[in-house]
């Protein structure tokens, strides 16, 4: 199929990454690792892309579900927090993004995927693009998911 062919080919340099199997050592909901959660995450968002026929661009739709969690850390280990906006919730997002600048020079709609993924959350990161929008609708539906069928 030529479609999952194109997949592959943009989410292979992204994998072969150490950084990137790095998000294998790190939770994300229930039992699943950070990477397996992202991988999901970009299934999702190319699913909902063909079924509704968005034509999103596909490098930034999927590059940006892969990265949208690569924040590189254990959540679960972070000091608790009674201030809401320094809780994983609100911050990861950031994280995440400056780790993909840093990493891999993502461009400014994949870093708008990566920062807005958590909306309505996070209130003044909201979607633009259509990318984005999937990437946000894709991630709920995995989280949920993944927190109940373990």
């Amino acid at each position: 199929m030529k479609d999952r062919t194109e997949f592959n080919t943009i989410l292979k340099p992204y994998l072969s990454h150490p950084k990137v199997q790095q998000m294998k050592e790190y939770c994300a909901h229930g039992r699943i690792s950070v990477l397996a959660h992202s991988l999901g995450v970009a299934d999702m968002a190319y699913k909902l892309d063909r079924r509704f026929g968005s034509k999103s661009d596909l490098q930034v739709l999927l590059t940006g579900a892969l990265l949208h969690d690569f924040y590189l850390y254990d959540w679960h280990d972070a000091k608790l927090s009674f201030n809401i906006f320094k809780m994983h919730g609100y911050t990861h997002p950031s994280a995440s993004c400056r780790n993909a600048v840093e990493t891999f020079h993502v461009d400014e709609r994949t870093q708008e995927v990566i920062r807005c993924h958590m909306w309505p959350l996070t209130l003044r990161s909201v979607p633009r693009h259509r990318e984005a929008v999937l990437v946000c609708i894709a991630d709920k539906l995995c989280a949920l998911k993944e927190t109940f069928h373990r």
